[in-house]
């Protein structure tokens, strides 16, 4: 049963890196199997170019390989805070998009919503993490606290790119997509002055259409 799943957990690993999104070893990503209990996550120490399916490991929630040859890799613990945040959640990538990784390189915000489609894809506000050392308890707590309380399905985080979510992959790597396309747009804009918010009552519709696609804290509440 989790043989196709991992051909599309191998498939997305060598998107990511034919994307520009990871270079040398970075960059991962995992996905939960039906059981919930279980996920296939992608080896450390290959080239995202290189991973083939039975590269691909099965990982219970602490990380211990269940199955497969190689290690898994050290950030597992920010797809384990993720997976334990939300239920709904079946995807997790973690990547380096230059022009978001450099936002959270800056420390900065990826600002003011300007963009309709941000909106209603990933809600108004797409946080920026704190800069942490990696296998850092806070910056696990600050993941959880974003993806499960606030409204987030990605997260730039200071200094480690950015991290997604989705209910499967397809999903999570479109949520990854969009944020880099997004991040090109804030820093093409720095020079004329950045960019223009959407009007506040626009946004308030565009949330609106968000929630009744089942996207969202209020969206997925809706659809249980």
């Amino acid at each position: 049963m989790s043989e196709p799943l991992k051909r599309q957990v191998a498939e997305l690993a060598r998107g990511l890196h034919a994307a520009g999104w990871v270079a040398n070893h970075d960059g991962n990503a995992s996905a939960r199997l039906a059981d919930g209990r279980r996920f296939l996550a992608t080896p450390t120490a290959v080239s995202k170019r290189l991973v083939d399916a039975h590269d691909v490991l099965t990982v219970d929630i602490e990380g211990k390989v269940l199955s497969g040859r190689k290690r898994l890799f050290s950030e597992w613990h920010l797809h384990a805070a993720a997976y334990r945040a939300r239920a709904d959640v079946g995807a997790v990538l973690h990547a380096h998009p230059p022009h978001a990784t450099t936002v959270g390189l800056a420390r900065k915000q990826l600002g003011v919503p300007a963009l309709p489609e941000m909106v209603v894809s990933l809600g108004a506000n797409l946080p920026t993490i704190e800069y942490a050392l990696p296998k850092s308890p806070a910056q696990d707590a600050a993941l959880a606290r974003a993806l499960g309380d606030g409204d987030a399905d990605a997260v730039l985080i200071a200094g480690n790119g950015v991290l997604t979510v989705g209910v499967d992959l397809e999903q999570a790597y479109l949520r990854m997509e969009l944020v880099e396309h997004y991040a090109r747009m804030v820093v093409a804009a720095a020079p004329l002055g950045g960019l223009g918010a959407l009007p506040a009552d626009d946004v308030k519709k565009l949330l609106d259409a968000r929630t009744k696609a089942g996207l969202g804290k209020a969206g997925r509440a809706a659809v249980r």
